[in-house]
């Protein structure tokens, strides 16, 4: 270790102290925090160190940036340009872990980067040479105060995998269990806070002397920081594990169990889990599982995390997921963890429907709502832009959307407009490009929008939440008219979802039906029935019965279930008075069926005169009218 780093390494932030959970201790080294202000008294006025670390990181790239002006100058900068990409990657890996992270944190700034230097930072690994045993076993005894020989009956004498931050060995407790230790490495802390105080205030100072930058630079380096710190705070690691587990429990996804007796904040010990990393495509055929199940798993996973409780794993690369031999999915890495608030989730969903409806004005907007873009900004050049980018892939099926496709275009529109992507949109566009990463790995013909498609389709239906209740509507009428098509669609889509709970979905749908919100639907709710769809050719209740069928088509669906449900509905005033609004409709219909027969068969009697014959044209002509709202064939209905 050089000796700029030795030094740097003996200043430490500031930190605050937090208890062990479940173990009634306090830690023996505190829980980290990130202080920027800290930071700057820390090292404000230590030039040698400053100073050191400033060349080491700056002269690489002044190499990097001669280079691209040589091959400007020479007219050939857009041919190199990708060699110019490979070589950042290989800098940011030779600077060390907060390079390596914020390269990593890069790949997902389209609003920052270029998509071809985007590509290039993707590829960036974290992986690094382990650190000497005699060193992190010194740690492991100075963070719990016993000897080794009385934490674990046996420790691998190699590490299993090495990365950024630290590495991990094998080991067994005394009492049997077998566990994962993960040791961080020694210096990490003082390296990580040197580098942070030099990039941040690089940051404030191309803020200020660049107009052109429109994101807000030194924001953007805090988020990063506060998330790196976290991560290396051991404890929290076991924390987010534990509320992973509690928060996303199920049958196909398991965590492992944190064992807080050994845990400090530089040293883990989890539960150790026997699986398969996801790229292994032999050994997953050879334990007889299925691959794509396992990623469909892990898609669904995500989507909980993203859309229902914002509490997301932000870095599900293969070395973090593990094919069990049982068939579940175990996440073993929690060191990256967001939260999205809910405002964002209904935001996001939102947006989805806006697409579907071909709204480009609305989505542009819904990017204001979400961050992306300030209030006062002109939506007049975005909208195209935005309709350009989504129509094509619009006129496709679900199932043939590819996920990167998309995010590859839509990037090149938030780098030439005035886009700054929030954080917690880089996180989880890194999360599913990940993951469909991954899944095409194991299936080239998987498409993680198609098994996320059922999963939106019931949080529509099923949510009771006044934004998503909203976003039904605005999918559901469009023009005025109802679309019974797009009805069909989500709910062919939300039986197809694992996590659909047919009864309990019923029940919601009727709540908020007769409630007050659902007033609007209760009023339009006559009409749909007993109008025609859009092209004059189906009526409404020709496509109740098609959604019978559809609910008949779920195994789960018992229709004795519901004799409850419609005795409480009964009861319900509201319900009464549409019930007497259906009743009279249904009887003038009737009426009008009565009339058109009686008069049809009236005229087959009179002898046919030019004037009679006028006259059934007439009358055929108003029955005609009456037979095309009330019995009209059947047409299938199209795909959303």
């Amino acid at each position: 270790m050089d000796a700029t780093l030795s030094t740097a390494a003996a200043a430490q932030p500031a930190v605050a102290e937090q208890p062990l959970p479940g173990s009634g201790q306090q830690p023996l080294q505190p829980a980290l925090r990130y202080d920027p202000e800290e930071l700057a008294r820390q090292y404000r006025g230590r030039w040698d160190l400053v100073l050191g670390r400033l060349f080491q990181l700056i002269a690489p790239f002044l190499g990097l940036l001669i280079w691209v002006l040589w091959d400007r100058w020479r007219g050939v900068e857009l041919k190199n340009r990708r060699k110019h990409a490979a070589r950042l990657r290989e800098i940011l890996t030779e600077l060390g872990p907060t390079a390596i992270k914020i390269g990593q944190a890069l790949s997902t700034r389209p609003d920052l980067v270029s998509p071809l230097f985007l590509e290039e930072l993707a590829k960036l690994q974290d992986e690094l040479p382990p650190f000497d045993n005699a060193t992190a076993f010194a740690l492991i005894e100075a963070q719990i105060g016993q000897p080794i020989e009385q934490i674990f009956r046996e420790i691998g004498p190699e590490p299993v995998a090495a990365a950024s931050l630290g590495q991990v060995y094998q080991a067994c407790l005394h009492t049997g269990e077998k566990v994962a230790v993960k040791v961080q490495r020694p210096d990490l802390i003082g390296r990580i806070s040197l580098d942070m105080y030099i990039i941040r205030s690089l940051a404030a100072w191309a803020k200020r002397t660049f107009r052109r930058i429109r994101s807000d630079l030194v924001g953007i380096v805090d988020e990063f920081a506060g998330r790196l710190y976290e991560e290396m705070d051991y404890t929290q690691e076991g924390r987010n594990a534990e509320r992973f587990l509690e928060l996303y429990r199920h049958p196909s996804i398991y965590a492992p169990k944190i064992y807080w007796e050994y845990t400090r904040t530089k040293v883990l010990t989890m539960e150790w889990i026997d699986g398969i990393k996801l790229t292994q495509l032999d050994k997953i055929a050879a334990a007889g599982l299925n691959g794509q199940h396992l990623i469909e798993i892990g898609v669904n996973c995500s989507l909980k995390q993203l859309l229902e409780h914002g509490f997301f794993h932000a870095d599900p690369h293969p070395g973090n997921l593990l094919a069990m031999y049982d068939g579940r999915l175990a996440y073993i890495d929690f060191g990256m963890m967001s939260t999205i608030q809910p405002h964002q989730r209904y935001g996001l969903i939102k947006a989805i429907v806006h697409l579907v409806n071909r709204d480009f004005a609305a989505l542009a907007q819904d990017y204001v709502d979400l961050e992306f873009l300030d209030p006062d900004t002109d939506l007049t050049p975005i909208i195209p832009a935005l309709e350009d980018v989504f129509a094509e892939a619009l006129g496709k099926p679900v199932a043939e959307l590819n996920f990167k496709s998309i995010t590859d275009r839509l990037s090149g529109v938030m780098y030439n407009f005035p886009f700054r992507v929030p954080a917690y949109y880089a996180l989880i566009i890194r999360s599913l490009l990940t993951l469909e990463g991954i899944a095409i790995g194991l299936d080239p013909n998987f498409k993680v929008l198609s098994v996320a498609y059922p999963y939106v389709a019931q949080r529509l239906l099923t949510d009771p939440a006044p934004e998503l209740r909203e976003a039904l509507r605005e999918l559901l009428f469009s023009q005025g008219q109802f679309r019974w098509n797009r009805l069909e669609n989500l709910l062919r889509n939300a039986v197809n979802s694992e996590d659909f709970d047919l009864q309990g979905s019923l029940e919601k749908a009727v709540d908020f039906l007769f409630s007050e919100r659902g007033a609007f639907l209760r009023e339009q709710l006559v009409d749909i029935l007993f109008s025609s769809s859009g092209n004059g050719s189906t009526d409404g209740l020709t496509h109740l019965q098609r959604l019978w069928s559809i609910l008949s088509s779920n195994p789960a669906f018992q229709p004795l279930q519901l004799l409850p449900l419609v005795a409480k509905v009964a009861t319900k005033p509201e319900a009464q008075q549409l019930g007497r609004q259906l009743a009279s409709r249904w009887l003038q219909r009737l009426a009008a069926r009565l009339i058109r027969e009686l008069l049809l068969a009236e005229e087959e009697k009179e002898p046919r005169s030019p004037a009679s014959l006028n006259g059934r044209n007439r009358n055929s002509g108003q029955a005609g009218e009456i037979q095309t709202v009330y019995a009209s064939p059947a047409q299938p209905a199209s795909a959303v």
